[in-house]
């Protein structure tokens, strides 16, 4: 079995007409796709052979930008690989020896018909910085034959970068001036829209952003649908509630560990500190816990059940039922809801102290997110109070970190404190923990001083 791993080179340049073909850079865009499909390429096994390059610039610039230098076995830049003729790239892999996996960095249309020629039902398109993977069932590469190939791999850019992913997408449609109480429908099944779009994404789990819009995408189609259940006391829409609830808790640990090993990258941590990472092997388990974490949701979102639950729940939000219940809703009884869930709040946090436990600050948090989501069913009416809410969220949300992450590294030094040969990471962990416990400290007094929500609304 031979690997061939096909990749166009980046998005290029035409703003310099009297360079030659050959010397067309990458543009601002190509640079940016190169980040993110870096470790997707070489996660996909380029690495294990020969790279050859076409000699164009773009294709060389594509080449350092996935590939750096430091990483590379064997890469050769190939004048033959600059041809538009799918070709000529077949007479020339049918000269290559002994190698097991060839990567070609080339061009369009020649890679495009390439593949077209290998296999049965090859990509409609080859975007700029594409990639495929294909398994060839022959000895030699000379025996090379139309329709013999096997796709094992076809990835965009736009698979493995949020923002690649989100450059072209349609926004909410609607007025925003217009009360959310007329398009319910309209507002959750373009969320649902966008959870089976990012689900992709997800799943691959190139880039965390992507985990983060699907929770967004989902905890927000949650919100609504419980504020609606809540005002119309609907049990069939009570009932999906809990259904998207279960789905959205299952990304829970997989966030949490994201935030987690991004924050220990962008820490200004002390040197003794770092060194403790690394020597009591905190950063390798939770990057293990993260990757065991992504498995499993990958397998769960790829389940029938999940598959069954995401289209009873289209089902339900496209019903006429469902139709019924939002068109009989108005502003008074969202403010009405609002009103409720706000004196709650306001009581809650007169009785919140510094000595509180933790659990009456994840309380509130939950319960500040469920005022704003609610809020959000009739922006006009609630505007002034949204952006009030937005920043005690923040605020809610970083204390919830700092707890998860202190208990985290407590269970993780725990663990490996009877040890040793530890007892110096373990010094230098409890300085991390001490210094979070700080920042938490602060948090919490931050919190301390917001108190209630202004601005009541009235009925």
């Amino acid at each position: 079995m031979k690997y061939l791993y096909l990749i166009r080179h980046a998005k290029s340049s035409w703003a310099d007409d009297s360079l030659d073909d050959r010397q067309r850079p990458l543009n601002s865009r190509g640079r940016k796709q190169l980040g993110p499909m870096s470790k997707a390429v070489r996660a996909a096994g380029v690495l294990a052979g020969p790279i050859f390059c076409s000699n164009a610039t773009r294709a060389q610039q594509t080449l350092d930008g996935l590939i750096p230098g430091d990483l590379r076995r064997i890469t050769y830049v190939e004048p033959a690989l600059y041809t538009f003729n799918h070709k000529a790239l077949i007479d020339w892999l049918r000269e290559r020896q002994e190698e097991e996996s060839i990567t070609l960095i080339g061009h369009n249309p020649a890679l495009e018909e390439l593949a077209d020629y290998l296999l049965k039902q090859a990509p409609e398109s080859f975007p700029t910085c594409g990639f495929m993977q294909i398994a060839l069932p022959v000895k030699n590469w000379h025996k090379l034959a139309r329709n013999k190939g096997r796709l094992e791999q076809f990835l965009t850019p736009k698979d493995v970068s949020y923002e690649q992913f989100n450059r072209k997408r349609l926004k909410l449609p609607g007025n925003e001036d217009t009360p959310l109480t007329r398009h319910i429908p309209e507002t959750l099944q373009h969320q649902y829209q966008r959870i089976r779009d990012l689900e992709t994404g997800v799943i691959r789990g190139f880039d965390d952003e992507f985990l983060h819009q699907y929770r967004i995408a989902i905890r927000r189609s949650r919100a609504i649908a419980e504020s609606v259940s809540e005002i119309s006391g609907d049990s069939d829409l009570r009932k999906a509630v809990k259904v998207l609830k279960r789905h959205a808790k299952a990304t829970s640990q997989l966030r949490d560990l994201h935030v987690f090993l991004a924050d220990l990258e962008r820490w200004q941590l002390k040197a003794g500190t770092q060194s403790a990472l690394v020597s009591s092997g905190a950063r390798s388990h939770f990057a293990n816990l993260a990757d065991a974490e992504h498995r499993a949701l990958a397998k769960r979102m790829a389940g029938k059940k999940y598959r069954k639950d995401m289209d009873s729940w289209h089902q339900l939000i496209t019903s006429r039922h469902f139709e019924k219940i939002t068109r009989k809703l108005t502003t008074a009884d969202i403010r009405k809801a609002l009103n409720k869930r706000i004196t709650r709040y306001n009581t809650l946090t007169q009785q919140l102290s510094k000595h509180a436990p933790d659990e009456d600050y994840h309380s509130l948090r939950k319960l500040l997110k469920r005022i704003r989501y609610l809020a959000e069913l009739d922006k006009p009416a609630f505007r002034e109070m949204l952006k009030q809410l937005k920043h005690r969220q923040q605020r809610f949300g970083d204390f919830q970190d700092l707890h998860v992450q202190i208990d985290m590294l407590t269970s993780f030094r725990n663990g490996i404190a009877t040890e040793p040969d530890m007892l110096e990471p373990v010094a230098g962990l409890n300085d991390l923990i001490a210094g979070l416990a700080a920042a938490k400290t602060s948090v919490r007094n931050d919190i301390l001083t917001l108190g209630g929500i202004d601005g009541h609304p009235v009925l």
